[in-house]
């Protein structure tokens, strides 16, 4: 791990590289006048290897008829199907949106958690989902690590972790707390513009300066 991460300097830069509407689904669907936990969480379920362009969509026309988990349920197996159809496994997550809706109506009086060792309590919820929805649907601290932030972290030489989960644990011991909430919009942005997978963009790069570029073979 690197010693003394200079994360301020990182994160202004990427703050002031990426505009707003450059931010993922997630983040923008939370910013929404029309947001709530609930949304936010139908939302990552959806979102999960899928595009965001595809699950902006399927919740441009799920979100009016989905104020609750109870609208949720009263919606038939096959029209939410029909409904969410474009996302990738459509059935299955129509089956777990079906499911986590009546755990949190049954469990939780039909409100969703607000900390996340009571979402992980519900099937279907991983640890990505129930930071995100802690992050962004209620705006309390909790770092989601996905493939990018997890690349990417350990590509700067912040972390050498071998798997998203170690990557969460250790950004907990090291990433500065007023940076957990950003941290993976900025970073998911980043990684699907800049630091892509294969030969990142490092000329393009604002933090270019400040990485270890581990593992990094090739670049532009």
């Amino acid at each position: 791990m690197k010693k003394g991460f200079p994360f301020d300097e990182m994160m202004t830069a990427l703050t002031e590289f990426f505009p707003g509407e450059a931010a993922p689904i997630i983040t923008r669907i939370s910013r929404s006048e029309k947001s709530d936990p609930f949304t936010v969480l139908v939302g990552t379920l959806l979102s999960l290897r899928t595009k965001d362009e595809t699950t902006e969509k399927v919740m441009e026309a799920l979100t009016p008829r989905i104020k609750t988990p109870g609208d949720l349920l009263r919606i038939s197996d096959g029209e939410l199907e029909k409904m969410i159809y474009p996302v990738g496994f459509y059935r299955n997550k129509a089956r777990t949106l079906k499911y986590v809706a009546a755990a949190i109506i049954g469990t939780y009086g039909g409100k969703v958690p607000d900390s996340i060792d009571e979402l992980l309590t519900i099937k279907g919820i991983g640890r990505k989902t129930a930071n995100l929805v802690v992050t962004e649907g209620y705006g309390k601290p909790g770092i989601c690590v996905d493939t990018h932030v997890h690349r990417i972290s350990n590509r700067l030489g912040i972390v050498r972790t071998k798997n998203p989960h170690g990557t969460e644990f250790e950004l907990r011991r090291v990433l500065p707390e007023k940076y957990w909430i950003i941290y993976n919009s900025l970073l998911v942005t980043f990684g699907k513009r800049i630091c892509t997978p294969l030969s990142p963009r490092c000329s393009q790069c604002p933090i270019e300066g400040l990485c270890a570029k581990q593992n990094v073979t090739k670049s532009r």
